[in-house]
């Protein structure tokens, strides 16, 4: 028992330094004290924000129209009576659709925000090199 777990522990030691090595070897990978990293905003990333904001958009319309449905089906069930249920659920539906363009511009806005937040920092970032 004690030469078989020598030999396991010799085995992983072996794998271990055998790993290590490669990883060190390969200094491709490190970054490079001369070079200069620059990321820069592209279009790319203007079309991302847009698809996420346009995406936030289809989110919102959907629940909307979820909500519109709803609250037509309360009034069909219902035959158009005027009843409390119908008025009820009516209210709701606005207050849904209130609430969804409410969300949708809040996250907007975070997109943007972080969008801003993200260049600001590869801003100071450029500026940190480039002295």
């Amino acid at each position: 028992m004690g030469r078989w777990a020598v030999t396991v522990l010799f085995c992983v030691s072996a794998i271990a330094f055998t790993w290590q090595g490669a990883f060190l070897s390969n200094n491709t990978a490190m970054a490079a004290p001369g070079t200069l990293v620059i990321a820069a905003r592209t279009d790319a990333g203007d079309q991302i924000q847009q698809d996420n904001k346009s995406f936030v958009q289809n989110a919102a319309e959907k629940v909307k129209d979820a909500a519109r449905s709803n609250a037509n089906r309360v009034e069909d069930a219902t035959d158009n009576d005027g009843s409390f249920i119908e008025r009820k659920a009516q209210r709701d539906a606005n207050r849904i659709e209130q609430r969804a363009n409410e969300d949708a511009a809040r996250t907007q806005r975070a997109i943007d925000n972080n969008v801003n937040a993200v260049e600001r920092a590869v801003d100071s970032i450029k500026d940190v090199f480039s002295k």
